[in-house]
């Protein structure tokens, strides 16, 4: 890879795609270079920082508000970002760990973990994306290394099965049910630091959860959210459904594929 190749093939073996099958996750070293994650990072970075709206102290927030600050669809924002997010390298790796042909874009998603902030409360992404099938994924990348006391991303392996807890968004009430069901149910929860150039994968129906971050820098991390091409609108099934259907699938119709001008594919086999 090029120092600023974001679309060479990652070398993914036989043996990641089954125990990402398995596991409902995996981190994958040396995905991206320094050169790449400097570049693109410190307009991620930026624009997340000049484009939040949270302006309360930490301790004046919810348990929610206190786990990051979020800004979406950077790849609107800037040429520069929306080159990083349409890159193929990420998508192939989303493509192939799903076993589909081609992937979408659903939106991509920035969460800058401020020092002090808090932990981000067990979840499965899914709970607030109206789509067809299991076969989304984020990925998620660090901007800068993520040692432990940086509130690095940690995962419920095998548990993208579990139906309990897919009615929970994230909050102090999921972070007690869904980690008391997955202790009671001996879940193995995997969690550690992250190097350089590592990225994350999970799927939309995997339990996850991130500690809080008690060092002095700021946890810079950005998420490509990746669905399978041919993935088709389902009606919401809650609030937050409908506003993830009108944010990210603009016009889009239930029962079609998601088809939109938001949801471009990104890679696809040839």
């Amino acid at each position: 890879m090029t120092p600023l190749d974001i679309d060479s093939p990652y070398p993914l073996t036989a043996e990641q795609v089954a125990k990402f099958r398995r596991d409902g996750f995996i981190k994958l070293k040396d995905v991206l270079s320094d050169e790449v994650l400097d570049t693109f990072g410190s307009e991620i970075t930026r624009l997340t920082i000049d484009l939040n709206t949270e302006q309360r102290p930490i301790e004046e927030r919810s348990t929610y508000d206190k786990a990051f600050l979020q800004v979406m669809n950077l790849w609107e924002q800037s040429p520069l970002v929306g080159r990083f997010v349409m890159g193929q390298r990420l998508a192939r790796i989303a493509a192939e760990l799903l076993e589909v042909s081609g992937v979408r874009l659903y939106h991509d998603q920035s969460l800058y973990k401020e020092p002090g902030g808090g932990i981000t409360p067990a979840h499965a992404d899914q709970y607030y994306w109206p789509l067809a099938s299991d076969r989304t994924v984020t990925a998620w990348i660090p901007l800068q290394p993520v040692p432990i006391n940086m509130g690095p991303l940690g995962f419920y392996a095998r548990s993208q099965s579990v139906s309990f807890g897919r009615d929970l968004g994230i909050s102090d009430e999921s972070e007690e049910k869904i980690t008391e069901n997955m202790q009671r149910h001996g879940f193995e929860f995997v969690s550690g630091s992250f190097e350089l150039g590592e990225v994350s994968f999970h799927l939309g129906w995997t339990f996850h959860k991130a500690g809080a971050n008690v060092s002095t820098q700021a946890r810079s991390v950005m998420t490509i959210i990746y669905m399978d091409a041919d993935m088709r609108l389902v009606p919401a099934l809650n609030p937050v459904q409908v506003n993830d259907r009108d944010q990210w699938c603009p016009g889009a119709r239930e029962g079609d594929v998601i088809n939109t001008r938001k949801n471009p594919v990104v890679w696809s086999r040839a």
